[in-house]
């Protein structure tokens, strides 16, 4: 059986703090048993949002939030800013304009962008079971 993607985010937080970042993950509800591709997006959400933060708030405090409705699922992403370069959200930006896409696809919510103090963050709204 496939491992929901839900449960492969566990592993890329993991990674993550092995490469030097202090991640805070907080998963809120249950995942349904079937979210179409709804847990593959909110899966990407989070690995290019991680990868954004290694490279850009490398060292700084970073949450991740992944929260399951009956309805849709919620990705949250943010850095304090406190790490070696200040946060330009992306470098070119087309790994957040692809899943922006995607979301939208989905007919979701998508949000990136730098915070007040330093930091970013990285906000989807996933509708759960959408179509692939």
């Amino acid at each position: 059986p496939r491992t929901p993607a839900v449960g492969r985010v566990l592993t890329l937080v993991e990674q993550t703090r092995r490469a030097g970042q202090p991640v805070e993950f907080t998963e809120e509800g249950a995942p349904p048993k079937s979210t179409g591709s709804s847990d593959l997006v909110a899966y990407r959400v989070v690995q290019e949002a991680l990868t954004n933060a290694l490279k850009y708030a490398h060292g700084s405090r970073t949450s991740v939030t992944v929260r399951h409705g009956e309805r849709e699922i919620t990705v949250e992403v943010s850095t304090d800013g406190t790490g070696s370069r200040a946060a330009a959200v992306g470098g070119s930006g087309r790994g957040l304009a692809g899943l922006r896409e995607r979301v939208d696809v989905l007919g979701g919510d998508f949000s990136a962008g730098a915070v007040a103090g330093g930091g970013f963050v990285v906000r989807a709204r996933i509708p759960a079971g959408g179509r692939s």
